[in-house]
């Protein structure tokens, strides 16, 4: 059996294909393209038309990939397309082109990306909190593996485009525009909830902030899920990437050994959010995850039932 989620992001279309070997789903294949779907949105309030092109060219790029697996296949939205004025239009091609599209809700959002790390054995620890940055929003939850539930999760109104959209879509930055990004960052993770237990919970980062930080980190010439799955990025090595980059162009954040293409114009301000998220869950450190919620849809089959009622 195979089943694959196209995750159709506010910055990015990524796909994962897993197969049920021995009642356990194992990876086969992925992929990303950096779409910026959401780019614009946030003084526009509507999804530009290029962007739109863009996105559905590659949503249908990566069903194709799965079809030619063999894979059941779904297509998930998120946070730009809950945002969107002009989201029904979107759905409607993507529905024209049979590759449909439902979207995700923040907290449903937040809840299956922190479902994809609960009970990875590559991040040790009584209870995991998942941190995913993306263009428009970022999502964190806390998971008690003794009680094998949820603690809590909720999806913040900030992302890496919007963040930049709200900086002025410059590319190099100064001093003064990263207090203001500090500023904005911190006001709109005001509301995760303090944890003064001990000890600390394991920090988890999934998305292609964390992702490619830990692929630069490394300097890998090629994408290398290997390597990057349980690696470990300190707060302060988060903070001196942003500090170093911040003031570079777009071109000369591109030339980074190990970054995604697509990723320059956003890779300093996703490292920024991950950076005050730690902040604010008073961590010193973060383990980088190649998981996310698509994963978990796939391995729950709940979704799929539904699919076939």
């Amino acid at each position: 059996m195979r089943r694959a989620v196209v995750d159709v992001g506010s910055n990015a279309v990524v796909l994962a294909v897993m197969e049920k070997q021995k009642a356990k789903w194992q990876p086969i294949a992925d992929s990303s393209q950096v779409t910026a779907l959401g780019e614009g949105l946030k003084h526009t309030g509507l999804l530009n038309e290029a962007a739109m092109e863009r996105t559905l060219h590659a949503l249908a790029e990566a069903w194709g990939v799965a079809s030619k697996l063999g894979a059941d296949t779904q297509a998930y939205g998120t946070m730009a397309l809950r945002l969107a004025q002009n989201a029904s239009e979107f759905l409607e091609r993507a529905q024209e082109q049979e590759t449909p599209v439902a979207v995700l809700s923040g907290e449903e959002e937040a809840l299956l990306g922190l479902l994809a790390v609960a009970t990875d054995a590559a991040f040790p620890g009584e209870r995991v909190v998942c941190v995913d940055v993306g263009g428009h929003s970022t999502e964190l939850g806390l998971y008690d593996r003794m009680a094998q539930k949820p603690i809590w999760q909720k999806s913040f109104p900030i992302g890496t485009l919007g963040l930049r959209s709200l900086l002025g879509d410059e590319e190099t930055l100064d001093r003064r525009s990263l207090l203001r990004a500090c500023e904005l960052v911190d006001d709109a993770l005001v509301e995760v909830p303090a944890d003064n237990s001990s000890p600390r919970p394991t920090v988890v980062a999934v998305g292609a902030s964390a992702t490619n930080l830990a692929s630069i980190e490394r300097e890998l010439s090629r994408w290398d899920p290997d390597q990057v799955h349980g690696s470990i990025l300190s707060y302060e090595t988060i903070s001196r990437f942003v500090g170093k980059t911040w003031s570079w162009t777009d071109e000369e954040r591109a030339s980074l050994v190990g970054i995604e293409p697509g990723r320059e114009s956003t890779i300093h301000l996703g490292a920024l959010i991950l950076e005050r998220a730690l902040h604010a869950l008073r961590a010193e450190e973060v383990g980088v995850s190649v998981r996310g919620w698509r994963h978990a849809i796939i391995e729950d089959d709940t979704y799929w039932f539904q699919e076939k009622s």
